[in-house]
């Protein structure tokens, strides 16, 4: 009954007339940004966290969860009428959406994949408010010691589960690490790794190192590649599902929401690799697997419902023990920090009208992107007839705008400047820009506990291996760091035998 009562709580809260107009913000913006292929929520979180510094928190945290969630919708669109991911997450909904677009079956194509992700995130919504609260009580029993633990799970899992090589992703992290450590010790208040540079003496601020290597990178390296904008001309009519469609999907819609808030809920998973599971789940189960691929609509309905579960999913370790598990996760976490909050356990015991509030916009914004998106489907194709020029041009614009205005300060530019060469760089050789990003949030409390551990062991790293808990943390950390190379060595060993 308790969390019943903090939900009207947080109704009441989201029904603010301007937490409805940040929630509509966040999901309009959202929607568009996974409309337009080659930018994503990471950079979009990137360009507006400048914006958000002088609104209330709650107000702040709803539009930029909202931009989140907003871009899986948007990314179904252009899958299905351009074979283009607007969005990475929407990568499998190409495989049939597109193909019953070119059947002339677009409308019920966008049709069951809003209605799925509806269905989709309204039950994950309910899942969090359950679940999350529940983790983060038990989560406040933790010390230093299992809570650094914990941290150091989270980040090997995230390299364990990188696109890429896991030794590019734990590159990426130590270097995060390092950047972390920039600036004024914790506990001694010594400066250090500044190398006589005032303006590091607060450290490496985290919001210019993102719009360079989230939104400046994301440009250069898309100005090199032409994007060939192959857009479905015909009508889009139909776009409610018929009941034979209805037949089809219902099921699939129910394990992919499934699959997603499962999966999406363990750090580092994110959303792309449910969705492929979704969908080879349902090619498995279907009594016709030879029509996925070929406009099934089995193949929209559960990988969309999938990716929009597996967003809502990623909020409970972030909201619960301060854990992203994907780039935009760690903005959104490094925002809270920003705001003055500390991520973590007592983050919905100390603040329940962010909780609350941040949860409840979630069910209203479902709504919202279900009247949105099938009306503004039209409007949504004269966008991506724009020329890509000039978005790049406004992106470069904020970016350079956004880095200046947190501190006003040039140095902050410059070092926006430092990362989005990086960040090409990155891109180019494809090391991953999350892991580096989520060590740069995490690694300041990862710090904190390793130091307040120590303190309380009189400096014996022991403390970590005697608390059971830790331990255990720190073991799994183990499998996950080992098992790459027995798979590998596994691999080379049967290589070795056929030859």
């Amino acid at each position: 009954m308790e969390a019943f009562s903090l939900l009207l709580y947080g109704f009441k809260l989201a029904l603010l007339p301007i937490n409805l107009l940040y929630c509509f913000t966040g999901v309009f913006v959202g929607t568009l940004i996974g409309v337009l292929p080659g930018i994503g929520p990471s950079a979009t979180i990137a360009l507006l966290l400048p914006a958000t510094f002088k609104i209330n928190p709650v107000s702040a945290i709803i539009m930029l969860a909202g931009i989140c969630y907003g871009a899986m919708y948007g990314g179904s669109t252009t899958s299905i009428l351009l074979n283009i991911p607007g969005e990475p997450a929407s990568v499998v909904t190409c495989l049939d959406g597109y193909k019953m677009a070119r059947q002339g079956r677009a409308g019920p194509a966008l049709g069951i994949s809003a209605m799925g992700s509806f269905i989709a995130g309204t039950i994950s919504i309910f899942a969090l408010i359950f679940v999350a609260p529940t983790i983060a009580s038990l989560a406040i029993r933790l010390g230093p010691p299992e809570y650094f633990s914990l941290m150091i799970m989270g980040m090997i899992v995230v390299t364990f589960l990188a696109k890429g090589s896991m030794a590019k992703a734990l590159i990426m992290m130590s270097f995060g690490l390092f950047l972390g450590s920039i600036g004024t010790d914790p506990i001694t208040a010594k400066v250090r790794f500044t190398y006589h540079m005032r303006d590091l003496s607060e450290g490496i601020t985290l919001v210019p190192v993102v719009m360079g290597l989230f939104g400046v990178s994301e440009v250069l390296v898309n100005i090199g590649a032409a994007i060939k904008k192959d857009i479905f001309e015909g009508k889009i009519a139909g776009l409610y599902p018929s009941k034979e469609d209805w037949k089809k999907s219902s099921m699939p819609i129910a394990r992919g929401t499934f699959i997603g808030l499962i999966l999406g809920s363990l750090p580092g998973v994110g959303s792309i690799i449910p969705q492929f599971i979704a969908y080879v789940v349902e090619k498995k189960l279907s009594k016709h697997p030879e029509k996925f691929g070929s406009g099934a609509i089995e193949g929209v309905a559960s990988p969309e419902a999938c990716n929009n579960s597996a967003v809502v999913g990623q909020f409970i370790p972030l909201l619960s023990l301060g854990i992203p598990s994907t780039g935009y996760g760690a903005l959104i976490m490094g925002a809270l920090m920003i705001y003055g909050l500390q991520p973590g356990p007592l983050l919905i015991k100390d603040h329940p009208d962010l909780f609350w509030g941040v949860v409840s916009s979630m069910y209203l914004g479902n709504i919202m992107l279900l009247v949105l998106n099938l009306p503004l489907i039209p409007l949504w194709v004269k966008i991506l007839k724009i020329p890509y020029s000039y978005l790049y041009s406004l992106i470069l614009l904020f970016c350079v705008i956004g880095s200046y205005s947190y501190n006003n300060n040039i140095s902050d530019v410059i070092v926006m400047i430092v990362f989005s060469i990086l960040g090409y760089i990155f891109k180019k050789y494809d090391y991953e820009g999350a892991p580096l990003v989520l060590a740069l949030v995490l690694g300041p409390l990862l710090e904190t506990a390793l130091r307040r551990s120590l303190l309380i062991s009189k400096g014996s790293f022991m403390i970590f291996i005697t608390h059971p808990l830790s331990a255990s943390f720190l073991f799994i950390s183990l499998l996950l760091l080992i098992i790459p190379l027995f798979i590998k060595r596994i691999n080379a060993r049967g290589l070795g035998e056929e030859g």
